[in-house]
């Protein structure tokens, strides 16, 4: 008889593109594949997907990664985009919609209408985040409001990870997990259930939404309609930054990782016990794992970044300023500075902690000799300005200041973004051996359910580091540069609006 597999399988199902990974016992990718998936924007502020094309995304790299793979896994796991919004039919397994995407801000005069309304104290109650429209709540309300869904018993609604699952498990499951419940704007943080008041509030039906379970634990079995083929245990499930979080074994309370991807996500463990609101952050839940006890759920402050990737995306896509992303560190190191000019990328609006979704893009400080190097250093500075924004506020909010910072994603290979970062934070920046935390997150969720890993610290000590960046420029010229990007940001704020 063969020995039960080691190999886990984990979906990382991003804003951008969905990459599946296969880790082995000791934390290790052994195999790996990715594809992009189209960006529609019908109009401005909309950000749309077709599910089915995700859907496609990940068949391809499941089918790319279990032909490289010497035996079955023995189970799944997925990360996702969070707030994106679905809704299929489940007698089809077909999109009623296109996919309404967290950067959608369609629904902003909704949200500053029920603002209006007096129930901004009920959100953060219930929830821990605020009303805006980077939240799931109202543009599922816009689904059955203005985009022509019907309420009836055939509708599922979902985040990425339940329309994923529904389609891996064949119909079978429309399930969730308590990190994307959690950022749906209809979740009770305490009760650890949906909110009846919140959806009567947005008009949400009970019956379309997920069941929610643990984020370590049983969501169903791949049937042969998978591409990775039938029979493997799907039994992790977390949105990204969540994954990130545990991928990067930040277990004890203060504990805190920065994730550079489309946007950047700044999570910080507070522990078992759910703090107050805090102005200008969200409260979260960081996991949930199951215990004989019952669900033992780990809370976190986030700070949630709109734009950092996305704006390199823009400068190559948009602009035609680089052919590829990597070219933007070499770029950005022809000058040592970018002579006062400052990149806001407030391109769909600002989160943390300004939450402004009438903010837009900013560039600002040309002169003549303003050229590519500049523009390309400014957007390099505002990855690391905005995440000084938020840690900040999360220090200012905590009572702690951050020893240190864990980073991951795509950006976190850019070490002059970890140099600037070092100095803005005035902390040593870590970037793991593994980049990919928020698929090694997700594929740790389910091997720790799976039994592949036994404890928490059987997770931890394989966390390898790889660089290691301290401050190194005089803390007042730092200051002062974070100083004139607080005055830029404040030029970008409220301009749809006006």
């Amino acid at each position: 008889m063969a020995p039960p597999s080691t190999l886990v399988l984990a979906v990382d199902a991003g804003t951008t593109g969905v990459r599946t990974v296969a880790v082995d016992e000791s934390g290790t990718i052994v195999a790996h594949a990715y594809r992009e998936f189209p960006q529609y924007f019908p109009s401005p502020g909309r950000v749309e997907h077709d599910a089915e094309e995700i859907w496609a995304a990940t068949q391809a790299t499941l089918a790319e990664v279990c032909a490289a793979m010497p035996s079955t896994p023995a189970a799944l796991g997925i990360a996702n985009q969070r707030e994106t919004i679905v809704a299929w039919s489940r007698s089809t397994s077909r999109p009623l919609a296109r996919a309404v995407v967290w950067q959608d801000r369609r629904t902003a005069a909704r949200c500053d209408q029920l603002e209006a309304l007096g129930a901004l104290p009920l959100v953060r109650s219930v929830t821990g985040l605020v009303l805006d429209p980077y939240f799931s709540a109202s543009k599922i309300e816009w689904l059955f409001t203005s985009g022509g869904l019907a309420p009836t018993a055939d509708v599922a609604v979902g985040t990425i990870d339940s329309w994923l699952v529904h389609k891996l498990t064949g119909g079978a499951s429309h399930v969730t997990d308590a990190t994307n419940a959690s950022r749906t704007m209809l979740f009770d943080l305490d009760r650890l259930a949906w909110s009846p008041e919140l959806c009567g509030l947005f008009g949400v039906p009970a019956h379309v939404l997920p069941e929610v379970r643990p984020s370590s634990g049983d969501f169903g079995v791949t049937t042969s309609e998978a591409a990775c083929g039938p029979g493997i245990a799907i039994t992790g499930v977390a949105g990204d930054q969540h994954a990130a979080l545990f991928g990067q074994a930040c277990f004890a309370p203060g504990d805190a990782k920065s994730t550079y991807g489309t946007g950047s996500f700044v999570l910080m463990n507070v522990g078992r016990a759910r703090p107050e609101p805090v102005d200008g952050l969200l409260t979260t839940l960081a996991w949930v794992l199951d215990s004989p006890s019952g669900p033992q759920p780990t809370y976190a402050l986030e700070g949630a970044i709109f734009i950092t990737g996305a704006a390199v995306q823009w400068l190559r896509d948009g602009l035609g300023m680089i052919d590829d992303a990597s070219e933007l560190e070499p770029l950005a190191r022809q000058c040592t500075s970018s002579g006062g000019v400052y990149f806001v990328p407030a391109f769909t609006g600002l989160g943390s902690p300004w939450w402004d979704p009438y903010a837009r893009g900013t560039l600002i400080g040309l002169t003549r000799g303003t050229g590519r190097p500049e523009i390309a250093r400014a957007t390099i500075e505002a990855m690391a300005h905005q995440t000084r924004d938020v840690v900040d506020a999360m220090a200012g909010a905590s009572g702690q200041r951050l020893n240190r910072l864990r980073v991951d994603g795509g950006a976190s290979a850019n070490t002059l973004l970890l140099e600037l970062q070092a100095d803005q934070l005035g902390v040593p920046v870590q970037r793991p051996v593994t980049l990919e935390t928020t698929a090694l997150g997700a594929a740790y969720l389910a091997g720790f359910a799976g039994g592949v890993w036994g404890s928490l610290d059987d997770i931890t000590g394989r966390w390898q580091l790889d660089v290691e960046v301290g401050p190194s420029s005089a803390r007042a010229d730092v200051d002062a540069a974070h100083a004139g990007w607080l005055r830029a940001l404040e030029r970008s704020r409220h301009w749809a609006q006006e």
